[in-house]
């Protein structure tokens, strides 16, 4: 009773991939996992664990002949990356040194943070450590992951909350998340807040839709969303309601300055007849 699989190795190979792809004899095999788990510790002490911090989600490894290939997919691309690509040429440099081999490194955008269940645990288990208000901070991200497009969303966190002596599981759920299709994308991770009084562990679910339709659903959104905000009609209200009535109490103001001025000439000219 209880027992739980992790989704991600649930689909790995059905609809997922591979996050370290390569084949190796019986000899080497070890070798290279030992290798993959050092890269990727390093990347997540580098960037996830010191500040600046990066927001490195994922650490794909692919291997060939001659060198290793990683790419890293992070939401701040541009900290990973440093001015004028110095980040990731140090990068490479020192994963040569950790591995012995020749390094290729690449970074990849995550252009929707909130539907990242590594990031959003992360994010969870910072506020945590920050003394934040656990219930708070799951219902907040629950609410946001669910406004950037998500179609369910299941947040755990486990331990000595808000410092009480009794270890306990709070849960916030919000729509659905088939855990049990294999159809279904679903983003799991797991955190751990560091804490004062002992460790919290956070656990994630997204669910963003069935494979191949999920990305359709989100470009038919963020297609809808702008005009609503953006659109033409709007900016007319939008200056109807609010800005106009500041341009209503300044345009009057040249109008009656222009007929205050009338008046003087005629003053003036009334004074030159007399």
């Amino acid at each position: 009773m209880g027992q739980k699989v992790s989704p991600i190795g649930f689909r790995t190979g059905v609809t997922l991939g591979w996050q370290s792809t390569w084949f190796a004899p019986k000899a080497n095999y070890g070798e290279f996992l030992v290798e993959d788990q050092k890269i990727r510790r390093y990347v997540d002490d580098r960037f996830n664990r010191r500040m600046p911090k990066g927001a490195v989600a994922k650490t794909e490894i692919i291997r060939t002949r001659n060198e290793v290939k990683v790419t890293l997919h992070s939401a701040r691309p541009g900290v990973v990356i440093g001015p004028r690509g110095g980040e990731v040429d140090k990068l490479r440099e020192e994963l040569e040194e950790l591995t012995g081999r020749q390094i290729n490194v690449n970074v990849i955008e995550i252009k929707e943070p909130d539907l990242n269940a590594t990031l959003v645990a992360e994010a969870i288990a910072e506020q945590l450590g920050k003394r934040a208000s656990f219930r708070r901070t799951m219902k907040q991200y629950c609410e946001s992951a669910m406004n950037a497009g998500a179609k369910g969303v299941k947040i755990i966190c486990s331990g000595r909350l808000a410092g009480s002596e009794m270890a306990r599981k709070e849960t916030q759920k919000l729509g659905s998340i088939p855990l049990h299709t294999l159809d279904a994308n679903v983003d799991y991770a797991v955190a751990t807040a560091r804490t004062t009084y002992g460790a919290i562990g956070v656990k994630t679910w997204i669910y963003k839709g069935k494979f191949g339709e999920e990305i359709v659903q989100s470009h038919y959104r963020r297609q809808r969303r702008p005009p609503k905000r953006v659109g033409p009609a709007m900016r007319g209200k939008g200056r109807a309601q609010g800005a106009p009535r500041q341009e209503s109490n300044i345009s009057p103001e040249p109008q009656v300055a222009a007929p205050l001025v009338e008046p003087d000439k005629g003053e003036s000219n009334s004074t030159e007849t007399s």
